[in-house]
């Protein structure tokens, strides 16, 4: 495995977030050697949902008002449903989102995250995966869907559901160890 102990990777995350989605790639930046911060626009800590009820709370490490994208080599998008839809009503949290992807910097975002990727503006012609009921979302704002385990398109990481994390984990951490994408 690369190793990313020069890394310092932003996950953005709100209330809601799906808790495996999170704890499993923080889990694997962190035995990388990367630094990883929570970031949310609340503070404090904020509760995670466990498939079918509500799961852990988890500490918020920074609020995204006291953070930069220039702060951070690349972000880590969880998924859960209502995390992703109030994040994408955020336009500080959007505005940190379309900063990762103009500066070619690695994003990933795993099942309903890339909601978010789509109050961009900046997924046209790119290609990705998500949860299955994005995909309509996810062709409507220019990008080409596909069923598949994991996708990369140029240091974007994408995967469909919490069964994919060992295949978005690697992936994950081998963009984020190549650097910023150009082009």
């Amino acid at each position: 495995m690369a190793s990313l102990s020069n890394k310092k990777v932003a996950i953005l995350t709100e209330e809601g977030f799906e808790q495996v989605e999170l704890t499993s790639p923080l889990e694997a930046l962190k035995e990388a050697g990367a630094h990883v911060d929570v970031v949310s626009p609340k503070s404090g800590k904020i509760k995670a949902w466990n498939h079918t009820d509500w799961g852990i709370e988890i500490d918020v490490d920074k609020e995204l008002s006291a953070v930069s994208p220039d702060d951070y080599d690349a972000l880590m998008l969880p998924g859960g449903v209502l995390n992703p839809d109030k994040l994408r009503q955020n336009k500080e949290a959007v505005a940190f989102v379309s900063a990762f992807l103009d500066e070619g910097k690695p994003v990933a975002a795993i099942c309903h995250g890339p909601q978010l990727l789509i109050e961009t503006g900046m997924i046209g012609a790119r290609t990705l995966t998500s949860y299955p009921s994005l995909e309509t979302d996810l062709k409507n704002a220019g990008a080409h869907w596909i069923n598949e385990e994991v996708v990369v398109d140029n240091g974007l990481v994408t995967s469909r559901n919490p069964d994919d994390l060992p295949a978005f984990n690697r992936k994950m951490i081998e963009e984020i160890a190549e650097g910023v994408h150009v082009g």
